[in-house]
């Protein structure tokens, strides 16, 4: 019986250490921003999307650069569309506020621009998704934007 209960321990002990050791990459804060952008790519087709620098990132957003770790950026090939996905890793989780603010003056500006002009994208924007998660923020604009939080969530779990 003493030999049943020992094994049936180091058992259950080999399976814990196997669960425990079976993480999928870690925390968010190890991830990059290309990480997260690849997920989001093997789920969403980004295709029609031109895929922006750091120049176009302040441009946009107008914050400034020292306070992003990491991003990834696609925006509308015209500027007619609304599409817009950013995924921005803060270097310092006291930037995220400022960071957000200056994306929600651009959700002003596109919803100005587009409301009357172009009824459906206003709609996009309308819809769009603005959240953080650990040193990560998350702006999507586009009909997937569903899909996109979905995967988001995911990863940052």
């Amino acid at each position: 019986m003493k030999r049943f209960l020992f094994g049936l321990l180091m058992f259950a002990i080999g399976m814990g250490m196997l669960t425990g050791c079976s993480s999928d990459g870690g925390t968010s804060e190890e991830l990059s921003a290309a990480e997260v952008g690849e997920r989001i790519q093997q789920t969403v087709s980004l295709q029609n999307m031109k895929q922006g620098d750091l120049t176009k990132l302040q441009k946009l957003y107008q914050f400034e650069a020292d306070k992003v770790e990491d991003f990834i950026l696609y925006t509308a090939s015209s500027n007619v569309k609304a599409d817009e996905l950013a995924v921005i890793k803060v270097k310092d989780a006291s930037d995220t506020e400022h960071v957000i603010e200056k994306i929600q003056q651009r959700i002003e500006a596109q919803t100005i621009k587009l409301k009357d002009y172009r009824p459906e994208e206003y709609f996009l924007i309308e819809k769009h998704v603005l959240k953080t998660s650990g040193p990560f923020i998350l702006f999507a604009v586009s009909k997937d934007v569903d899909q996109i939080e979905s995967v988001f969530d995911e990863v940052m779990k």
